[in-house]
Order: structure tokens, then C-alpha cells, then sequence
């Protein structure tokens, strides 16, 4: 196994968001970052919630659905980046069942740093997890 350069236990103490419209998709979120070992979950299914909950829970990282009613992943994209600093890295993770090139140009665009197709891997999201919030962390130590 690779070494890594952060505490697996800074990793597992990390907040995290996710935001789908489909119960199930969210139950087995849920599922596989209690068994990794997460314990700051967040879990919304009504996207209309998802702004004030990213400002007040203040998560360091967001896994993202981009096909949602009312308010779609690409809106929430725009939205949390505009509520960032722009020093801030705060990485969005999306998962969806859009495979278009369009809809990956346009996530990455809005500041999606990485993207999963549905149905996605578990073993393989949770390293993506993984990794992501450990470039947050070596991110944020480097800040002054």
C-alpha cells in the first residue's frame, strides 16, 4: 500500500456533502463512507437546501449529482464557487449518469475537480474520496 502523506485519520475526520435527488443513490453514499470510516455526513436529497448547507456545514468535499429537479448539480457548481474564496480548495466530486462530453466540459468548467460515471464503482469512488481530500488538506497546509 502506497504512504501517504496525510494522517489516515485527518482524512476519515473530514466533512462531507452529498447532495442527490434519489434516496438510494444517497443511502449507498452513506454506506460506503461509514464503512470506510467518515463520520461527518451530510445528506441532502432537496438540491434547494444544498447552498445553505454547504455554507453552514462548511464541508471539505462535496459529492454531486448534476441531474436534479428544480436546482441541477451545474447550478450548485456556480453557486458554491461564488460563495468560495479564491484561494479555497474545496473539491466537488460528481456523480452522475450524464456521460455527455458536454455535461464533463461544463461540471470541470464550473469547478468540478473530479467526475465519476453512474453507476460507479464503490471501491473506486472511495479512493477518489480519498485522494481528493488529501490534496485539500497538503492544500491548506501550505496556505500562510
Amino acid at each position: 500500500m502506497t504512504k501517504r502523506l496525510v494522517d489516515s485519520d485527518e482524512i476519515l475526520s473530514c466533512r462531507i456533502l452529498a447532495i442527490d435527488d434519489e434516496e438510494a443513490n444517497i443511502a449507498l453514499l452513506r454506506n460506503v463512507l461509514e464503512r470506510e470510516g467518515y463520520s461527518q455526513i451530510e445528506c441532502l436529497t432537496d438540491p434547494r437546501e444544498a447552498l445553505a448547507t454547504y455554507m453552514e456545514f462548511e464541508p471539505d468535499i462535496v459529492l454531486l449529482d448534476l441531474m436534479m429537479p428544480e436546482v441541477d448539480g451545474f447550478q450548485l457548481l456556480e453557486s458554491f464557487g461564488r460563495h468560495d474564496a479564491a484561494d479555497e480548495f474545496r473539491p466537488i466530486l460528481v456523480l452522475t449518469a450524464d456521460t455527455t462530453v458536454q455535461a464533463r466540459r461544463r461540471a470541470l468548467a464550473l469547478g468540478a475537480k473530479d467526475f465519476v460515471s453512474k453507476p460507479f464503482d464503490v471501491i473506486e469512488v472511495g479512493l477518489r474520496i480519498s485522494n481528493l481530500l488529501e490534496t485539500r488538506i497538503l492544500y491548506s497546509r501550505l496556505k500562510p
